[in-house]
């Protein structure tokens, strides 16, 4: 994958992740570029949610990408599909 695209896929999950966290400024997102963990570890933080919450959002955010069929997205970590409700 050429690093154009890489970098495409990863401004547009920035804004998704602005769209959801706005609290999250673009600065931070960009030292975090691919890191899930802080990732997740910075919204938990800021936002004081749990990390499992946390984390199944992300996952279904990086789903969502990846469903579309957009060949961008392989330089996302694989994500989980999200759980179903009980």
């Amino acid at each position: 994958m050429n690093t154009d695209t890489a970098k495409g896929t990863w401004t547009e999950m920035k804004g998704k992740l602005r769209e959801k966290w706005g609290q999250l400024r673009e600065d931070e997102l960009d030292q975090l570029e691919g890191k899930w963990e802080q990732v997740s570890g910075l919204i938990q933080q800021r936002y004081g949610e749990a990390k499992e919450k946390v984390e199944e959002e992300l996952s279904r955010l990086r789903h969502s990408l990846e469903s579309r069929g957009d060949r961008a997205s392989r330089d996302l970590p694989p994500a989980a599909p999200p759980a179903r409700p009980l």
